[in-house]
């Protein structure tokens, strides 16, 4: 029986988002891979210790890689996303809270509010219970 909780969903929903990047990027898989992590390294979004083969960055797409996926590959992933013209957004809740979950971790927010303001204007739907959850989530964090 597959987790519930908010986490679960964000691990479940990785590989649909570095799918995302692998359908919408316009290039070849270890193109694709290169510019993850090279634009992990120059927006801070991580420090990958090696930049992935296009066969890595394919099985993280897979269903089952939640667990495999570092943490860097998912928020620079997002991060261009989020920049891309084509505007894509999540295809499912869990691939939202995948996004909702790494949008909060790529920048500092003081509230949910100016979180919620900073999304682009098409994600503001798609990510909106989402991104209440990650914040909820992320509060609870800071408790501990």
């Amino acid at each position: 029986m597959p987790q519930s909780g908010f986490y679960a969903k964000v691990r479940r929903g990785l590989p649909a988002l570095v799918g995302q990047w692998l359908r919408l990027g316009q290039a070849d898989t270890d193109r694709l891979a290169l510019i993850l992590a090279e634009t992990a390294r120059v927006a801070k979004l991580g420090d990958p210790e090696a930049t992935p083969s296009g066969a890595t960055l394919v099985a993280w797409s897979e269903p089952d890689a939640g667990d495999a996926i570092p943490l860097w590959a998912a928020r620079t992933a997002t991060f261009l996303l989020v920049q891309m013209p084509a505007r894509p957004v999540p295809e499912s809740d869990d691939e939202a809270c995948a996004w909702a979950y790494c949008w909060l971790r790529n920048r500092d927010f003081d509230g949910f509010e100016a979180a919620e303001r900073a999304l682009p204007e098409h994600l503001r739907g798609p990510l909106a219970a989402a991104l209440k959850a990650a914040w909820t989530d992320r509060q609870g964090l800071r408790l501990i």
